[in-house]
């Protein structure tokens, strides 16, 4: 057999080898559709999907605009997971629809804060100061919960994580509470005196400079997470896709984005 026919041959068996090598990895790529909050995260799922391409996973985020889109898009199979929320917020999305979503793994805190441009701190606020809250049930009693973690106001032990503002028992200071949707509060901070506001909604409204307090790390159930419709719990990407994002270059990619304002739960 001729020396160049031989290595034709090996050349041409290593090149079908590695045709069918690339074509068995591509056939093991899985495509995920996650549902996030368009603006901030999306630089941070780009790191997620930068990290998770080598491991078989291709990650697209999904950008919504309105909190109440990404549990009914993963319940109807629009997504395939999503990461915005907090236990509460789905726990309260799972009693009103019927979800059957579930908490994957944790993602990042978000320490809610309140915020003013008027005032710089909390003593300086007015007997009747008009301070803005979000009115879903879960982000408006953490809200509450803030106010009275900083001493402002009591709510009747009773009402739990989703207290409202009829569970305040104390008002010592007389502040007029008011509610409104959480992407709007932040916005409306002109017309008001202070304001509790989601951290991702306070970036949105540029507000980072004028926060005064915030709420304590301690014991915190607001851990934000990945969520997943239950029947996909023992799903193999689940496992793969954390420890995509539970890599240091997406807790710098957090750090950077959020200005250390947002804390990585690994």
């Amino acid at each position: 057999m001729s020396p160049i026919l031989s290595l034709s041959r090996r050349g041409a068996l290593a090149l079908m080898t590695a045709l069918v090598v690339t074509s068995a990895a591509q056939a093991q790529d899985v495509t995920l559709k996650v549902g996030i909050m368009g603006g901030e995260d999306e630089q941070v799922w780009a790191a997620v999907t930068a990290e998770a391409k080598p491991a078989g996973l291709i990650v697209e985020a999904v950008p919504f605009n309105d909190y109440t889109q990404p549990n009914e898009a993963l319940a109807n199979k629009d997504i395939d997971a999503n990461a915005f929320q907090h236990g509460p917020y789905l726990e309260a999305q799972i009693a009103a629809h019927g979800y059957e979503l579930s908490q994957a793994f944790d993602t990042a805190i978000f320490p809610i804060g309140v915020y003013s441009k008027t005032y710089k701190t909390l003593e300086e606020l007015p007997e009747g100061a008009i301070i803005g809250l979000p009115n879903d049930p879960s982000n408006g009693g953490r809200a509450l919960k803030v106010l009275e973690q900083l001493g402002l106001i009591k709510l009747d032990p009773e009402a739990g994580i989703l207290a409202t503002v009829i569970d305040v028992t104390e008002n010592p200071r007389g502040f007029d509470l008011r509610e409104l949707d959480a992407g709007v509060v932040g916005r409306a901070i002109d017309d008001l005196d202070a304001a509790v506001v989601n951290t991702d909604w306070a970036f949105k409204a540029g507000l980072l400079d004028h926060r005064i307090a915030e709420e304590s790390g301690e014991n915190n159930p607001y851990m934000n997470f990945l969520a997943i419709r239950t029947e996909d719990k023992d799903a193999a990407w689940v496992e793969t896709l954390r420890k995509a994002f539970q890599s240091d270059a997406v807790k710098e990619a957090y750090a950077v984005t959020y200005k250390g304002s947002a804390v990585t739960s690994w």
